[in-house]
């Protein structure tokens, strides 16, 4: 794991194409099978491949359900996707903005992935109580490149 202040990033070689993992993270609706964290629930009807600049809302459950609406704000196809996340009203817009990035690097083996959550544009309001939560977020992060892996080459 690597961390800074307001970055944590995990990592792992996945014996697999870079455009075979990308596909899945850039489908929304195949979030709630990669998620390490447990509370990605689905996708909101009618998500799309993403693309930059694409919005895709998510069904979330932490204790109790709420929802996240997220815009891509970072795409080089089979390479690089990230997505600022922040609430879905008028009020909830005005908190969150971490931004979920995943970088792919063809190595000897398959592809090393890079799962970063970098607070940085977090507003002020949230960060304080967001970066409580960096070591359950790393654990969780390091367990939806595990999912990713298994999704790709199922036991068995």
């Amino acid at each position: 794991m690597i961390e800074t202040r307001d970055v944590v990033t995990v990592e792992r070689v996945i014996p697999a194409p870079p455009a075979a993992i990308f596909d899945l993270l850039a489908d929304p609706d195949r979030h709630p099978d990669i998620d390490g964290s447990g509370t990605v629930r689905r996708a909101k009807e009618g998500s799309q491949r993403l693309q930059l600049g694409s919005s895709f809302g998510m069904a979330m459950k932490l204790g109790i359900p709420y929802a996240m609406v997220s815009t891509v704000v970072e795409f080089e196809l089979d390479r690089r996707i990230a997505w600022e996340t922040r609430g879905p009203t008028a009020i909830g817009r005005l908190f969150g903005g971490r931004v979920w990035r995943y970088e792919l690097e063809p190595v000897d083996g398959g592809t090393r992935v890079r799962e970063s959550w970098d607070l940085r544009g977090e507003s002020a309001a949230t960060k304080p109580f967001a970066r409580k939560a960096e070591a359950s977020t790393a654990t969780s992060m390091a367990a939806t490149l595990v999912r990713i892996e298994a999704l790709l080459h199922p036991a068995g």
